[in-house]
């Protein structure tokens, strides 16, 4: 094979953007060993943010490319990965806005953690279009080490280390159970990698009643599942959510699920064709279960962080209806709630920061009679905490219209009223914290609000806490409103993939072909009792 044929094939303009962050990532690190900590601490977060903005303009160039393939068939760039790129892109360019001041404040190296930051971020983006076992555990790790070592940052606090731990732990067993599941798909398809090529071998070998198959399946599940944070791989989410920095527990909350979402359709939809209905009624037990148990516990926490974590589970469950119900309405509201979900629930990390580095605290009674004092913050994080209960005009209202409407159209009626039940239970404890911030009385006030500093944005970092927080309040507010050409991207790029658009074609023949063979049986049976 010569040199040009090898570059046809390796086609390396598809990961331009990754390449992109993996250049600033070295940037940031030479930069700081030069200049040393305290220098680079003041520029470095302006790299990183620029890296990973350039990368995003990066990904709108390769919108629909004619040749998405690179590596081999180890990597697909289609317009499902682009938008899923871009998604975490945007959420590590608004965790970078809302760190630098956290960061400071805990006394550790800025240009360190958004090291390893940006790992995470290569490893969310590698995984979005990963196309081969080995591509897809690679990832995987990538992402999930850098989030353990992200979780444990400030090491000085005794939660944060608790929290890394419990991560670890659990995430290294789920590791190891997708990592097997991985490994029975490589034995029973002959020793192939690709995930298109385990699909075809599998069928061609009849290896589809195979209970390795079936397992294969389970495995694959978990491990998608503890990515995702739904219930029942849910046990590490709230204790890592309240130990772990808040920063990082954003970028968790938004580019690691993310990134699972993208990890589940890629390989359950490829590698998992013949197995589409069971896949299915796992993955709709599982969001039964997360909208359930995430939004009834909600209830009952008094920490905002806590609070946010079971919000977190419960919003994975709503995610989830955008892909059991296996049409291109729901695969592209799943992408138009992601979307969604980025700017309203990193919004409301971003006033939860604000707050606790006011006041040191992030308990809800302690933000009673906040809009006496902080107005703007009162009034931003109101805003993104009613859109995540899905009030309307807000954002996160339409990403929910569109989820039950698209469920609706596909028949999974229970999943659509379930949804309604608990987005009005979500509601209730979102609007709870709301009430505590307006409703209360001067009298009313929590000690954190009485002794609440004078406002200030002139301190080292708040001007991009400000930006963050003012950039995601706009977003969350007008984007609802103006939702239409949001959608419409998210349905054409699952109209351009030709994997969703094998697995929706062949739903449809499914679909044509048991309605006539009902049709032929009431004619047989008509036949007969005229007889």
């Amino acid at each position: 094979m010569d040199f040009a044929t090898l570059a046809a094939q390796l086609n390396t303009g598809a990961i331009l953007p990754e390449g992109i962050v993996i250049l600033t990532l070295m940037l940031v690190i030479v930069g700081d060993l030069i200049v040393g900590r305290t220098a680079s601490s003041r520029w470095t977060p302006s790299v990183a943010i620029g890296g990973l903005l350039a990368a995003v303009v990066a990904l709108y160039y390769q919108w629909d490319a004619a040749d998405p393939i690179a590596f081999l068939g180890s990597f697909n760039g289609d317009s499902l990965s682009v938008l899923f790129r871009g998604i975490i892109a945007l959420s590590a360019v608004i965790t970078v806005l809302m760190s630098v001041s956290y960061i400071n404040q805990s006394g550790t190296a800025v240009a360190e953690f958004l090291s390893i930051l940006l790992t995470a971020t290569i490893g969310g983006m590698f995984l979005s279009g990963a196309d081969e076992l080995v591509m897809i555990f690679v990832s995987l790790e990538t992402l999930s080490i850098a989030s353990y070592l992200l979780t444990g940052y400030t090491k000085r606090d005794p939660r944060s280390n608790e929290a890394s731990l419990k991560y670890l732990l659990i995430g290294a067993s789920s590791s190891a159970i997708f990592l097997y599941g991985l490994s029975l798909l490589y034995g029973l398809s002959g020793g192939e990698t690709t995930l298109s090529r385990i699909a075809a071998n599998i069928a061609e070998t009849g290896s589809l009643q195979s209970l390795g198959l079936v397992i294969a399946l389970v495995f694959a599940i978990a491990g998608i599942a503890f990515k995702i944070a739904a219930v029942p791989f849910h046990q590490w989410t709230p204790d890592v959510y309240e130990g772990a920095p808040t920063p990082v527990v954003a970028f968790l909350s938004v580019g690691s699920k993310t990134a699972g979402f993208a990890l589940a359709i890629r390989l359950l939809v490829t590698a998992f064709p013949l197995l589409t209905d069971e896949w299915h009624l796992v993955m709709t037990v599982l969001a039964i279960l997360s909208l359930i148990l995430g939004n009834v516990v909600a209830l009952a926490q008094t920490s905002m962080k806590r609070l946010l974590a079971y919000s977190s589970i419960g919003q994975a469950g709503f995610v989830m209806i955008g892909l059991v119900i296996n049409s291109d309405a729901g695969y592209a509201s799943l992408l138009f709630y992601l979307f969604s979900y980025l700017f309203m629930n990193l919004g409301a990390f971003i006033g939860v920061i604000l707050f606790s580095l006011r006041t040191g605290t992030d308990q809800i009674s302690e933000y009673a009679g906040l809009y006496q004092k902080d107005p703007l913050l009162t009034l931003c994080l109101s805003i993104c905490l009613l859109s995540l209960g899905g009030i309307p005009p807000l954002v996160g209202f339409f990403g929910k219209i569109y989820l039950f409407w698209a469920g609706w159209q596909a028949g999974a009626y229970g999943l659509v009223l379930l949804g309604l039940v608990t987005s009005v239970i979500s509601i209730y404890y979102y609007i709870r914290v709301v009430k505590m911030m307006v409703v209360k009385e001067p009298h009313e006030m929590s000690e954190s609000v009485k002794n609440y500093p004078p406002i200030t944005w002139d301190l080292p970092g708040l001007r991009s806490l400000q930006v963050g927080l003012v950039m995601t309040v706009i977003v969350t507010s007008l984007a609802g409103i103006l939702s239409n050409p949001l959608f419409t991207l998210a349905n054409n790029a699952v109209m351009q993939t030709p994997m969703l658009e094998l697995s929706l074609t062949a739903s449809k023949e499914t679909m044509t072909t048991q309605v006539a063979k009902a049709a032929a049986l009431r004619q047989l049976n008509n036949v007969d009792l005229r007889g």
